[in-house]
């Protein structure tokens, strides 16, 4: 599969999961650590998510997905925990962008949740705009990620995207 590609099991959550759920503040605030919070990611929406998830599981979520706080470790933490792709049908702006300049794959499918159930398994092509559930033999057209964002998302993030064009991440001022 080419890096545009992912496959993966299932995991399904309904609307409007807030970035609390996502890292919960008492972990959140408590370190620093992204290997800590990893260990907590989805609790606050499903407790048995975090020992349960593998690398390359794919979240399938309803409306709004990443609202809350406009917390930046909330798809930091998702991508850490192995996550592939979250597909959703609609995810909270900030969110959204957050997830693009972490490197985190998002997708926007209407369709695709209503059809999915845990355990399935689905595959995203980021370049294409298509997301298929391989378990129902069903395939939907997603909203396609404009060139530029793809182009951060394949990179890495942000921070990589501006290093591989030879900027400045950052300045020190003093």
């Amino acid at each position: 599969m080419s890096s545009h590609v992912f496959r993966g099991r299932v995991w399904k959550f309904g609307d409007n999961v807030t970035t609390d759920e996502i890292i919960p503040g008492r972990y959140r605030f408590k370190t620093d650590d992204i290997g800590e919070w990893a260990k907590h990611v989805l609790e606050g929406a499903d407790p048995e998510f975090p020992k349960k998830v593998r690398p390359g599981d794919v979240v399938v979520a309803g409306k709004n997905f990443g609202s809350g706080s406009s917390r930046e470790p909330a798809p930091l933490v998702i991508k850490h925990a192995g996550i592939s792709a979250v597909i959703a049908k609609s995810f909270a702006r900030i969110f959204f962008r957050n997830a693009i300049n972490v490197g985190l794959p998002v997708v926007i499918c209407e369709q695709l949740p209503d059809v999915t159930e845990a355990g399935d398994v689905v595959e995203v092509d980021l370049e294409k705009g298509m997301v298929r559930n391989l378990t129902k033999s069903v395939e939907f057209a997603a909203t396609k990620i404009p060139n530029f964002l793809m182009q951060i998302l394949m990179d890495g993030g942000l921070v990589e995207h501006i290093r591989k064009r030879g900027g400045a991440v950052w300045q020190d001022i003093g």
